[in-house]
């Protein structure tokens, strides 16, 4: 028998890798069975993704995993750009060598990535490890933790955008035009360059052409 909190991260990990797809009805029979729990324990796992927002809970057809609100993801986006904007012209000319060889690592870590059979999953990682560095260099790591906590919505726009590698290779683009701008304190092209690194999918019609009824209408 696995434990609440078990459950409760494997369907975080499922609804945010897009296994369980926006919209999928989340059964209490099927899921007791799954986990082989009783549906008491499995209601307060239920509770509290409905709580996260990685469910949504209708009374007439029960627990469905809740489809992407991209206005939810324009507040993210407008978050962690107000954020990263300050963070990286803050860095820009007092990174230190250790800072820079940790950043310069994972910009080649992320390059192999992307041409392994699985990149996806290890090039997000990679990624996610590329900002946290930045927010945990400047000592603002817990405001990294709280972004990502309210992220569960933001997390499947951005997987979908980074199904084809192409999107890869320009983020790796980017992430190498940052590192270049606090090591030559560049901090006049950061406002633009962040901006468009971090906005550019959001008026995109990519998810709507190809993924519309993942979308919260």
């Amino acid at each position: 028998m696995s434990t609440k909190k078990d459950i409760l991260n494997l369907l975080k990990h499922e609804i945010l890798n897009l296994t369980l797809k926006p919209g999928t009805i989340l059964s209490e029979t099927v899921l007791s069975e799954r986990f082989q729990i009783s549906r008491t324990p499995l209601r307060d796992v239920l509770k509290q993704l409905s709580l996260e927002s990685y469910i949504d809970v209708y009374p007439k057809k029960g627990n469905l995993v809740s489809y992407i609100d991209l206005e939810s993801v324009e507040q993210i986006i407008y978050l962690r750009s107000v954020l990263e904007k300050d963070i990286i012209k803050g860095l820009s000319g007092s990174l230190t060598l250790k800072g820079i060889m940790e950043l310069k690592k994972n910009l080649e870590e992320q390059k192999n990535a992307i041409h392994q059979e699985h990149a996806l999953e290890h090039f997000l990682a990679l990624d996610d490890t590329f900002h946290r560095t930045l927010f945990t260099l400047a000592g603002h790591e817990f405001l990294w933790k709280l972004i990502k906590f309210s992220n569960v919505h933001y997390e499947r726009y951005r997987r979908l955008h980074m199904l084809k590698q192409e999107k890869l290779e320009k983020i790796l683009s980017e992430h190498h035009m940052i590192l270049d701008c606090m090591t030559n304190h560049e901090t006049d092209k950061v406002d633009e360059l962040v901006q468009h690194h971090l906005r550019e999918d959001i008026n995109s019609l990519y998810l709507l052409e190809n993924f519309a009824d993942y979308i919260k209408a």
